[in-house]
């Protein structure tokens, strides 16, 4: 089990403690930091069609017969890995989510027909305990129905805000809405309305475009897609699913790319940049928001009344339901994950509690009885919830049946989702017309993302970070180079499909597949813009070009990164971003058939610009906003810059994994709700952040996987700087890379109060079992309540550590 499952990202914004905000002044001062003047904000509304008066009748009637627990429950949701059917009888929660690594029964690869048998006992059991309400069930279908395999999948938003095309959109949208209910599932959590300003974020490839306009524009094309079009007194038809405009707002323009990070922003610019889609799918009809778990100016948006109640509810006209993110409401300054009545306060409607529920239900129970939250606020919460599941059919006279598993993967989904990979290609170089590929050539197709469905179907597929996704998952889609190859023998052509370049006869032209391996939210972030080549990429190209082979690049990316070196080695370098699984729409640009002519030509048009260097965030670009080739208007490009103008070395990720009190990117903290974190001072103004475990529990520092092996073999070890304030009860465990150690008895030595270096031999995490060639959590401390530690800095270095390993916990 992913440890990120169990576990909600810490608050890391230093001095974002502020109290959650409670209004906006309407009378013209200056706004106080993060506290929204709604009076300046665009004004929207949902359709009439949500709020018909015989349905908010019938809500009026089951309010007036419901208990107080059974109105908490509506509010709550958990997700499959943390409940059961058979819970709903005790607890009559209101919905249900599947989170990135969660499947029916615990298998991440479940058929549909297996995710409908579970939604089905889920709803079964709802209707028949508590008020009789069944519950709502979401499902993170990001680009296209991810989680199932043989779905259709389709290019990442980042792709398919390059082809420009809102129709494209809404028959996407359209075609995902029939799988995900296909499932028996009527809930997605899209589309994503971020306007990605720095795209270190590791969700820059969630976003559209950095470009608002064109995010509003498929704001309301995604939504009507998967929606249709409300009709009063109706519901959807058993082929719509409900949208979720996410995430409430400026996730993406946050400091430094930060995922869940703090934008420093004026009001001006978070209406002007980041505001702009949530309107557009308002006025659609989209019948949910989901709230960022980040932060304007220091207020997170899970606590923003401002935010939430004034604008998006009130300017917005917003009146459907608003739902938190992965425990996103523990991240208010005050609150838990199992304690948190300043959220719903805020203008939260359904708290996303996965593993956090029970407690959530007990303790917002006894926060209602006690007044700390207004019946006025929980019965305006349910009520929202209540006219999204009569608009879904899941109640009233007139119930939707969804469930067709057979819908799953049609060869007309496959068809567009072949069109939008063809159209999100973007043509950056084509120097001397090596592309089309001519028939009857002979092809080497190379590079790491040659047969790779993991890294061009990037993230969110099938599991949360997408690393372990195979061909085997989708074999109604094709890698890119048996997609070429295909393409290539049909025009009387021959293939090499060969990763390592090795060839048996000298290619007329070689095609090298590279990019970024898979990633999902803070997993992706990075330091800076450069692309860091893991597999002598570059020597490849090097090597194919000096035995006179004409080279060109096909990069897999979810972003576009400073590749200036790359882009003068390759003869011609197309941006293919995460197409999906779709290999052939790749291979209908790129490859010229019988007739001399390939099927399609590029179309694609950036909607981010291409960096000219590796410094963040970007200034000056190589390529704009709206650049791209075609075979139509080529353009010879000529040498570009590779100078990164930033010292990269002195951005070792593999080395440092907490700096002066910060994780640094793209390593992030995480926490179980046992452990709290705030930041504190050691020898400068919060330095150093104290952890106090109020429970048994941990936290952990995650990110992309790095090798420390040879850091191991060279006698490396793990330098931690720290403190030990208090002690606790039970065992103390340090584990990194897998590998778990017992750090008690370092734990008592310690002078509380003083501040201590503690050295460990890498090799000692390999001797207790540690996987040190893909360390993805280099450090996680597991203890007992009572403890309280301060963490300074983490890091491996190569000085040797002295003594003995300490004993490995198995």
């Amino acid at each position: 089990m992913a440890f990120h499952k169990a576990m909600t990202a810490l608050a890391l914004v230093l001095g974002g403690c502020a109290a959650a905000a409670t209004g906006a002044e309407l009378n013209g001062k200056v706004a106080e930091a993060g506290t929204a003047n709604p009076a300046l904000w665009p004004q929207a509304q949902s359709p009439a069609a949500l709020t018909d008066p015989a349905t908010e009748a019938k809500i009026d009637a089951i309010l007036a017969r419901m208990t107080l627990e059974q109105k908490v429950g509506q509010t709550i949701q958990a997700d499959i890995s943390a409940i059961s059917p058979e819970d709903l009888e005790r607890y009559p929660l209101g919905s249900i989510l599947a989170g990135g690594n969660s499947g029916p029964y615990g298998d991440e690869r479940a058929s549909a027909a297996k995710w409908d048998e579970l939604v089905d006992k889920f709803r079964v059991v709802s209707r028949r305990s508590g008020a009789g309400i069944p519950i709502l069930f979401g499902v993170d279908a990001v680009h296209g129905h991810s989680n199932v395999p043989s779905a259709t999948i389709f290019p990442h938003n980042v792709g398919l805000g390059a082809a420009h095309d809102p129709d494209l959109i809404r028959r996407i949208g359209a075609v995902t809405a029939v799988e995900i209910a296909a499932s028996g599932i009527e809930w997605t959590f899209a589309p994503t309305l971020a306007v990605p300003q720095d795209v270190r974020w590791g969700r820059a490839y969630e976003g559209y475009s950095s470009d608002p306009a064109l995010v509003a524009s498929y704001g309301r094309a995604m939504t009507l897609g998967l929606q249709g079009d409300l009709v009063a007194g109706r519901p959807l038809p058993a082929n719509r699913v409900a949208a979720t405009a996410k995430h409430y707002l400026a996730d993406g323009g946050t400091a430094d790319g930060r995922d869940q990070g703090d934008a420093r922003i004026s009001e001006a610019e978070l209406i002007k940049i980041h505001a702009p889609g949530y309107p557009a799918a308002i006025d659609a009809g989209a019948l949910t928001v989901m709230a960022s778990f980040s932060s304007w100016n220091g207020v997170k948006h899970h606590g923003n009344a401002s935010l939430l109640n004034d604008v998006l509810k009130g300017r917005m006209g917003f009146t459907g339901l608003v739902v938190g993110d992965w425990n996103g409401h523990g991240q208010v300054p005050g609150c838990s994950n199992t304690d948190c009545p300043a959220a719903l306060n805020a203008g939260l409607d359904l708290y996303m509690a996965p593993d956090s529920w029970k407690g959530l239900y007990e303790n917002t129970i006894r926060a209602a009885r006690e007044g700390k939250i207004p019946m006025a606020r929980l019965d305006d919460a349910v009520r929202r919830i209540l006219r999204v599941k009569f608009k879904l059919g899941l109640m009233g006279d007139q119930l939707v049946e969804r469930g067709d598993p057979a819908l799953l993967g049609a060869p007309d989904h496959l068809a567009l989702a072949r069109e939008a990979v063809a159209k999100s290609l973007v043509l950056l170089k084509n120097d001397g017309g090596v592309l089309p590929i001519k028939a009857g050539s002979r092809v080497l197709v190379a590079g790491p993302g040659a047969d790779n469905m993991a890294m061009q179907a990037g993230g969110w597929t099938i599991s949360w970070q997408g690393t372990d996704t195979t061909a085997a998952d989708f074999p109604n889609g094709q890698t890119i180079g048996k997609a070429i190859g295909d393409a290539v023998s049909e025009a009387g052509g021959t293939t090499q499909l060969s990763p390592d370049g090795s060839f048996a006869q000298k290619p007329d032209v070689a095609i090298v597949v590279m990019g970024e391996n898979p990633y999902a939210e803070f997993h992706g972030d990075l330091p800076h813009l450069a692309f860091q080549e893991q597999r002598g990429e570059g020597q490849l190209i090097a090597s194919l070009k000096a035995k006179g082979i004409p080279v060109v690049v096909v990069f897999l990316s979810g972003r576009p990164l400073f590749t200036g070196k790359l882009i003068n080695q390759a003869d011609a370098f197309v941006a293919a971003w995460l197409p999906g699984t779709q290999g052939n729409g790749v291979a209908d640009v790129l490859v010229a058939r019988a007739n001399g002519q390939p099927l399609r030509d590029f179309t694609g048009k950036l909607s981010f610009p291409w960096p000219a260097d590796a410094r963040a965030p970007m200034a000056t670009p190589l390529f704009p906003l709206g650049y791209g080739l075609s075979y139509r208007n080529p353009r010879v490009l000529g040498r570009v810059n590779e100078d990164p103008r930033l010292d990269l070395s002195a951005y070792d990720t593999s080395s440092i994994f907490f700096q002066r009190g910060k994780a640094p990117a793209p390593w992030h903290l995480v926490s179980d709700g046992a452990v709290a974190a705030r930041g504190v001072d050691v020898s400068a103004q919060e330095d150093a952040r104290q952890f106090t475990w109020n429970g048994a529990g941990r936290f952990a520092i995650e990110g992309p996987e790095v090798n420390l092996s040879a850091k191991a073999a060279s006698e490396g070890s793990l330098l931690i700087e720290w403190r030990v304030d208090r002690l606790g009860t039970g065992p103390v465990r340090l584990t990194l890379g897998g590998g778990t150690l017992d750090l008690g008895p370092t734990v008592k030595a310690a002078k509380p109060g003083t501040v201590i270096e503690t050295r460990i031999a890498l090799k000692c995490f390999a001797g207790a079992g540690g996987n040190l060639d893909k360390v993805g959590q280099p450090v996680r401390i597991d203890a007992g309540s009572g403890y309280v530690f301060t963490l300074r800095n983490v890091r491996v270095d190569g000085a040797k550590a002295g003594g003995a390993c300490p004993a490995a916990v198995r």
